[in-house]
């Protein structure tokens, strides 16, 4: 059984427009802005949740105001016994690890790192390279962000605790 198409029209569009430009727009604001009622944009955002259109609504935050100062890219290259099922599994237990997807090209996959400091980057780069299927990791330190308001300049969830700074909550370690 073949599913249906999923509508998606110019105003659905437009909708779509104004939530990903600010996420808590009201239904009033972007029914003014489009021609439709609150009530008639409150029906089409549950349709499009519904129909997996609109997967969630989220938060950015500041990286470094959740204790995330260093950012990294990360190619892995796998020995060929190692699935993208595989890799999914052993990315899912780094905190640290804020995106994972395979890729074409000489690298099996790209990993998007922040870390709490350099030190803390390569603690986790280490564990990374210690999975027994990791044949090697090429590492692409992020200076600075082009392109302020992408999703990837911004933070999810807070860095994990420095257990040298719960050791020392003054600081001075």
């Amino acid at each position: 059984m073949t599913q249906r198409p999923v509508p998606f029209d110019a105003l659905d569009r437009k909708i779509v427009a104004a939530l990903v430009e600010n996420a808590r727009t009201s239904f009033t604001e972007i029914g003014a802005a489009v021609g439709l009622s609150a009530t008639a944009v409150k029906r089409r955002v549950d349709r499009m949740r519904e129909d997996g259109v609109i997967t969630g609504f989220t938060t950015t935050v500041r990286p470094a105001a959740l204790g995330w100062r260093t950012e990294a890219y990360v190619e892995v290259y796998c020995d060929s016994a190692a699935p993208p099922r595989r890799l999914a599994e052993v990315v899912r237990d780094y905190p640290e690890i804020m995106a994972a997807m395979t890729v074409t090209g000489g690298a099996d996959a790209l990993l998007h790192v922040r870390a709490r400091d350099v030190e803390h980057f390569e603690e986790v780069l280490e564990r990374i390279r210690a999975e027994p299927f990791i044949r090697k990791t090429i590492s692409y330190m992020v200076l600075s962000h082009l392109l302020t308001a992408s999703p990837e300049a911004g933070a999810a969830l807070a860095a994990p605790e420095d257990p040298a700074a719960a050791a020392d909550p003054t600081g001075d370690a």
